[in-house]
C-alpha cells in the first residue's frame, strides 16, 4: 500500500498532439479490424428530445459512414421519455433499457420463433432476459442531452458534435472531425480497460479528456471514476472526490476508493473533509465513469426494473442526477444523504453493496467546452498548433477579400468582399458579399443569400463586431431561418437584475439604449427569471429585415430609429429557450449535408478541370453522393470529363492516376462492372511507368550472339542473403518511387551460417529450358522465345519466366541452338517477409546476366527485378533486392524520374554496433504465412487515390528512416527501438491486417523485455524483429518465447552479411 503523496506537482500533462494522433490510430484500428483490435458493442447518446435523438441518430450514421465507429456497433440514440427532463441519472438508466430492448428486438429478427416465445402475457420482456442480454456487453454511454446554455450556437447541433478541427490538416479532403470524433479515439482506447467482461464507460459531451486510456487498469466488480489533480480554485465550480490515504499507485496513476463526493466545495469544505492532497491540491471529478464486473451487472438490474421509478420522476417533475445521486450510491458515506432524494433509497438499496474507486491519471489534460469563449481558447491557445484552419471551404483570393491568417473557415463557403477577422470561427456556412465579422467571433450555420436576392429589400452592408456569435435555425413550421445572436461572454443564465449581458452590455444598458421594456422580453410575469435564455428578443421576419434588426440590436446602427423599434416590436420574436423546443432537426441536417456535398462538388471540379488531381476524389465523391437529388447527376458530369483527362500528357499526368480516378468516378456511379475493367488499366499502367522509369526495354542489339561466335558450356551460381528491415518500407514501391522520394533502413543477414536463397544456371549443348526448384517442381521448355507475360498467377516457375523476360533472354539468337538448366532454391519459410521473392528475382537475374556477359552490376540488377515484380503482377518496390544484393546494413534513398536512381549508402558496422545488434536483436519467425501481395495492392490503390493519411504515414516512415540511420551510426540501439515502434504503428496505419492476434500477443508478451518489435516487410505474418533492451533481456526473452506452449515460433541465429 502506498500513501497518497503522489508528488503530482511533477508530473506534466498529457502532450495533446501526441495522446490525440495515438488514440486516432487506435480508433482507426478498432474500426478496421475489430476483431483484433477490439470496438465498444453499443455507443449511446442521450438526448433532450425524440427530435434531438433524431439528428443524434443521423450524426450517429455518418460516423459509421466515415469510419469513425464500426459497423458492427450498435448506435442509439435515447431522448428522455416524452421530451421531459429526468436528471443524468436517471437518464442513465433509461439509456441501458432502452439499448437492452433494442437488442432484444434484434434478436427477434435474428431468430423471430426462438424470441417471441420469451415474452410474458403483457407483452413485457422479462427483467432477467434483458439482463442477461446486455451483462456481456461494451458500452459507450455519452450524456449530449440538455440546453447548451453557455454555448448557444452548438444548441441546434448539440454540443458534443461542435467543430473541434484538430489534425484536420492530416485529411484535408475527410470530414470536419467534431469534438465527438475526438471524444470516440479517446473512448476507443479505454475499451482495452474492460477485456472481455461486460461494463459501462460514461462520458460526459462537452468535455475532451486527453490522457493515455489505452494503459488504464481499472479494479474488478467495481464502479471507477476518473480523476485529476487540480488547483482549489477550480474545484470550487465543479465536483471533487476524497479519496482513502492509501491505496496503489504509479508513476502515470493511481487507485485509491473513494470515501466522500463534494459538490463546488470552498476551500473549508476541502479542509474539513481532508480533500486536499499533500501538494496543496484536489482530485477533480472529470465525469468519467466506468463500471465493470458485479457493479455492472448491478446496475443492468436496477435499469432493467427502472421504468416503474422513471414514471414517478416524470410524474414528480423530479430528477436523478448521475454525478450526485447514482454515483453516490457507490459512496456509503453518501448514503443516508441519498435516502432523503428521489429514487435514493432504490439506488442504496441496488447499488450500494459494491464500492467505488478513484483512477487518478495524473498526465490528465482536461479541455472543457462549457462556454464559447472556452471553445475559441482551445482551438487558439491549447491546441492551436493542430488546428486546420482551411478545411473543405472555398475562399476568394486575398486580393479581393480580407480573412486573418489565424481565422478558422471550415466547411463554409466565402464570396470576394468578405472580411473575417483573427481567430474567428466561420463554419458551415455561406458568406456573400459585404459581410464584415470581427475578431474572436464565431458564426455557425450561417447562409446570407447574395444581394440580388434581396433586390426589393433595403440593401446594406452587414458587420458582426468583435467577440460576437452569429448563428441561424430553422424552425418548425417557418419558411425563413431565424438569425440568432449574442455575446461571446454573454451567459445567458444570468438575470437582468445580477448585471446579465446581452451582445456584451449590460441588460439595463440595452433597454435604455434601445428604448425597449423588460415587459417586451419576458412579459408581465414578476417571478419569471430575466435572462437571455428566455428573453423574446430574436424576430421572425425576412432575411433582410432580421439582418436589419441584428444591426440594430447589437447596437451597431442608429438605436433611436423609431421605424426599425416598430418593426421589432410588431414582430413574432423568440427566446433561445423557445429556440431549442421548436428546431427543425430534419431541415437543419438535409441544408447542412446538401451545403457540404455542394462544397465537395465545387472542389473535385477545380480539382479535375484545373488541377492535377492531387485531392482524394474517391472521399470527396462520397460526400457530393449525399445530396440524394443531385448527387449521382453530379457525379456522372464528372465521369465525362475523364476522357481528357486521361489524353494529357503522361509526364505531368501519370496514366494510373488519371485511370484510378476513373476508376473512383465509376464507382462513384455504382458502374461496378466498367470499375473492374479499369482496374486493369490501373494496373497496367503502374507496370508500364515502372517499366519506362528503369529504362526497361533499351538493350541495343537483342539479336547478337551474346554468347560469342563459338559455344562454350558455362556454369554460374549465385548466393544471396535475406534483408531485415528496420523502417522506411513502403516509400520503395511504385508508384510512390517514381513520383516522391523514398528511404529505406535495412540490413542483410545469413540465417543459420548460410547463404539462404540462390540459384545455379548453366549452359547446355542441347536447345531448350529445364528448370527445377527445391520444392521439387521440375519443368522443360523447349522453345525459350514462346515465354511471354501474362504469366499464371499459380505457375511455381513465374518468377524464372519473367526473369527470361526482363533480361530479354527470351529474344537472344544463341538460346535457338543451345539451352539452359535453372536451379533455385530458398531455404526459408514460405511468406516469411524477408524479401525472399524478390531476392531469388536478383539471384536469377544477376545469374542469367552473367552468364550473358550481360550487365551484371547491383544498380542494374535492382532495377530489372523493379520490373519483373510488375511483369509477375506483384508489385513491389526496390529495397528487397537492395538488400539481398548490397552486403550489411545500408540506408538507400530513391529519386524518382527517368530512370529512376538509386543511392545505396553502406553504414560502417563498428565491433561495438555488430556486437549490440547481435546480442540484443531477436529474428524470429513467427509461423504466420503472410502474402505481401494482397498488403501491397491495398496500399497501392489508396496510394494512386491520394488517400492523405496513407500519403503522410509514408512521409513519416521516409523522415524514421533518416532518424534510425543517425541512430545506427551513433550506436543508439535504444532509440532505433522507438523507431521500429512507430514504423510497426504506422504500418498498421497502412493495412491494419498486416498484424493479427498471434502477432501482437507476441509483440504483447515481449514488450516488458523490448524498446522496440515489428514485423519485417509488408507484415500480415512471417518474421518479427524483437529488439531487446539489453544483451540480458534478450537471452531471456529467446529463452521464453522458445519454451513458452503458447508460442510456436523459431528463434534463428544470425549474423550480418558483409
Amino acid at each position: 500500500m502506498e500513501s497518497r503523496s503522489r508528488r503530482s506537482l511533477t508530473r506534466s500533462k498529457a502532450d495533446l498532439p501526441t495522446s490525440l494522433r495515438r488514440a486516432w490510430y487506435h480508433l482507426r484500428l478498432s474500426v478496421r479490424d475489430p476483431t483484433r483490435v477490439r470496438t465498444w458493442d453499443a455507443i449511446v447518446l442521450t438526448a433532450a428530445s425524440p427530435e434531438q435523438a433524431d439528428l443524434y441518430n443521423w450524426q450517429l450514421n455518418r460516423a459509421k459512414r466515415m469510419g469513425r465507429i464500426a459497423p458492427s456497433t450498435i448506435t442509439l440514440a435515447v431522448p428522455d421519455p416524452h421530451g421531459q427532463r429526468i436528471g443524468s441519472g436517471a437518464a442513465t438508466l433509461n439509456a441501458i433499457f432502452t439499448l437492452a430492448k433494442h437488442l432484444h428486438h434484434l434478436s427477434l429478427i435474428d431468430s423471430p420463433v426462438a424470441g417471441s416465445s420469451k415474452q410474458n402475457s403483457n407483452n413485457e420482456i422479462p427483467v432477467q432476459q434483458l439482463v442477461e442480454l446486455i451483462r456481456k456487453k461494451h458500452i459507450l454511454l455519452l450524456h449530449a442531452g440538455g440546453d447548451s446554455k453557455r454555448v448557444p450556437w452548438a444548441n441546434p447541433m448539440g454540443k458534443v458534435f461542435l467543430p473541434l478541427p484538430y489534425m484536420a490538416a492530416d485529411d484535408p479532403d475527410g470530414p470536419v472531425p467534431l469534438l465527438f470524433d475526438h471524444i470516440l479515439a479517446i473512448a476507443s482506447c479505454a475499451r482495452r480497460a474492460f477485456h472481455n467482461e461486460g461494463g459501462l464507460f460514461i462520458m460526459t459531451g462537452d468535455v475532451l479528456p486527453c490522457f493515455d486510456a489505452f494503459s488504464m487498469v481499472l479494479p474488478e466488480d467495481t464502479a471507477s471514476i476518473i480523476t485529476v489533480p487540480i488547483t482549489l480554485d477550480i474545484a470550487a465550480n465543479h465536483g471533487v472526490i476524497v479519496a482513502s490515504k492509501f491505496g496503489s499507485s504509479t508513476d502515470a496513476h493511481s487507485v485509491f476508493l473513494v470515501e466522500d463526493l463534494l459538490q463546488k466545495p470552498s476551500v473549508d469544505d476541502l479542509v474539513d473533509r481532508r480533500a486536499i492532497l499533500d501538494d496543496g491540491r484536489t482530485l477533480l471529478d472529470t465525469g468519467i465513469i466506468a463500471v465493470k464486473g458485479t457493479a455492472w451487472v448491478d446496475l443492468v438490474m436496477l435499469a432493467c426494473s427502472s421504468q416503474p421509478m422513471i414514471s414517478g420522476l416524470l410524474q414528480s417533475k423530479k430528477e436523478v442526477s448521475l454525478y450526485e445521486d447514482l454515483v453516490a450510491a457507490w459512496v456509503p458515506a453518501k448514503h443516508e444523504w441519498l435516502k432523503g432524494r428521489p429514487l435514493g433509497g432504490e439506488l442504496v438499496t441496488a447499488l450500494g453493496k459494491q464500492k467505488m474507486f478513484s483512477y487518478c491519471a495524473y498526465d490528465l489534460l482536461f479541455l472543457h467546452f462549457g462556454t464559447s469563449s472556452e471553445v475559441l481558447d482551445h482551438l487558439n491557445g491549447t491546441g492551436s498548433g493542430l488546428v486546420g484552419r482551411r478545411h473543405l471551404c472555398s475562399i476568394p483570393a486575398t486580393t479581393v477579400s480580407d480573412i486573418a491568417a489565424s481565422a478558422i473557415i471550415i466547411s463554409s463557403k466565402i464570396a470576394p468582399g468578405v472580411s473575417i477577422g483573427e481567430e474567428s470561427l466561420v463554419y458551415d456556412s455561406a458568406i456573400s458579399t459585404s459581410i464584415q465579422i470581427g475578431s474572436q467571433s464565431i458564426v455557425v450555420g450561417v447562409n446570407v443569400p447574395e444581394a440580388q436576392n434581396m433586390a426589393n429589400e433595403t440593401s446594406f452592408r452587414f458587420m458582426l463586431p468583435d467577440r460576437h456569435c452569429l448563428w441561424e435555425v430553422p424552425l418548425v413550421g417557418h419558411t425563413e431561418r431565424v438569425i440568432v445572436y449574442c455575446g461571446l461572454h454573454d451567459n445567458p443564465k444570468i438575470s437582468l437584475s445580477q448585471d446579465g449581458t446581452f451582445c456584451g452590455k449590460p441588460w439595463m444598458k440595452v433597454l435604455i439604449d434601445l428604448g425597449i421594456h423588460d415587459a417586451d422580453l419576458w412579459g408581465l410575469k414578476e417571478n419569471k427569471d430575466k435572462c437571455l435564455w428566455s428573453a423574446k428578443i430574436f424576430p421572425v421576419l425576412s432575411y433582410s429585415k432580421m439582418l436589419q434588426l441584428a444591426t440594430w440590436l447589437m447596437g451597431l446602427s442608429n438605436q433611436e430609429d423609431e421605424h426599425l423599434l416598430h418593426l421589432w416590436k410588431i414582430s413574432d420574436r423568440i427566446s433561445l429557450e423557445e429556440l431549442h423546443r421548436s428546431i427543425d432537426f430534419s431541415k437543419m441536417w438535409l441544408s447542412s449535408t446538401n451545403h457540404q456535398a455542394d462544397l465537395a462538388a465545387g472542389i473535385v471540379s477545380a480539382c479535375l478541370n484545373f488541377g492535377l488531381l492531387g485531392r482524394n476524389l474517391s472521399q470527396l465523391c462520397q460526400e457530393v453522393l449525399q445530396n440524394e437529388v443531385s448527387g449521382i447527376k453530379t457525379c456522372k458530369e464528372f465521369l465525362s470529363i475523364c476522357p481528357r483527362l486521361e489524353a494529357q500528357n503522361p509526364q505531368i499526368l501519370p496514366k494510373s492516376r488519371a485511370h484510378q480516378v476513373h476508376r473512383d468516378l465509376l464507382r462513384a456511379c455504382n458502374d461496378e462492372q466498367m470499375a473492374a475493367e479499369m482496374d486493369h488499366k490501373v494496373w497496367a499502367a503502374v507496370a508500364d511507368e515502372t517499366a519506362l522509369a528503369v529504362r526497361y526495354g533499351l538493350k541495343a542489339d537483342s539479336s547478337q550472339d551474346s554468347l560469342g561466335q563459338s559455344f562454350q558450356l558455362k556454369k554460374v551460381k549465385v548466393e544471396l542473403p535475406v534483408r531485415v528491415d528496420f523502417v522506411g518500407g513502403w516509400s520503395d514501391t511504385p508508384p510512390w518511387s517514381l513520383e516522391r522520394s523514398g528511404c529505406v533502413l535495412n540490413m542483410a543477414i545469413t540465417l543459420e551460417g548460410s547463404l539462404p536463397v540462390g540459384t545455379i544456371i548453366e549452359t547446355t549443348k542441347e536447345p531448350g529450358l529445364s528448370i527445377n526448384d527445391d520444392a521439387g517442381n521440375e519443368i522443360y521448355i523447349e522453345n525459350i522465345s514462346s515465354i511471354a507475360p501474362p504469366f499464371d498467377s499459380n505457375d511455381p516457375f513465374r518468377l524464372v519466366r519473367s526473369a527470361l523476360f526482363v533480361t530479354n533472354i527470351v529474344n537472344d539468337n544463341i538460346f535457338q541452338s543451345t539451352g539452359l538448366q535453372i536451379k533455385t532454391w530458398a531455404r526459408v519459410p514460405r511468406g516469411s517477409g524477408l524479401g525472399t521473392s524478390s531476392i531469388l528475382s536478383a539471384a536469377v537475374v544477376k545469374a542469367l546476366l552473367q552468364i550473358t556477359d550481360g550487365d551484371d552490376t547491383n544498380e542494374n540488377v535492382t532495377r530489372l527485378v523493379l520490373v519483373l515484380e510488375q511483369v509477375m503482377g506483384t508489385g513491389g518496390g526496390w529495397q528487397d533486392q537492395v538488400g539481398g544484393l548490397y552486403p550489411g546494413i545500408k540506408f538507400t534513398s530513391s529519386f524518382p524520374g527517368i530512370p529512376l536512381r538509386l543511392q545505396v549508402n553502406p553504414l560502417l558496422v563498428s565491433p561495438q554496433l555488430n556486437n549490440e545488434l547481435h546480442q540484443r536483436l531477436l529474428v524470429v519467425f513467427t509461423g504466420q504465412v503472410r502474402l505481401a501481395q494482397r498488403v501491397l495492392q491495398k496500399v497501392v490503390i489508396r496510394y494512386l487515390q491520394r488517400d492523405n493519411l496513407l500519403v503522410s504515414s509514408i512521409r513519416r516512415l521516409v523522415e524514421l528512416a533518416k532518424i534510425g540511420r543517425e541512430a545506427l551510426m551513433n550506436c543508439d540501439i535504444d532509440e532505433l527501438g522507438d523507431v521500429m515502434l512507430e514504423a510497426w504503428r504506422l504500418h498498421q496505419e497502412l493495412d491494419p491486417f498486416c498484424s493479427n492476434a498471434f502477432v501482437d500477443k507476441l509483440f504483447a508478451f515481449s514488450d516488458p523485455y523490448c524498446c522496440g518489435y515489428k514485423l519485417v516487410g509488408a507484415g500480415g505474418g512471417g518474421f518479427a524483429l524483437l529488439l531487446a533492451k539489453t544483451a540480458e533481456s534478450g537471452k531471456e526473452l529467446r529463452r521464453l518465447i522458445t519454451e513458452n506452449s503458447d508460442f510456436d515460433v523459431q528463434v534463428y541465429d544470425w549474423e550480418i552479411s558483409l
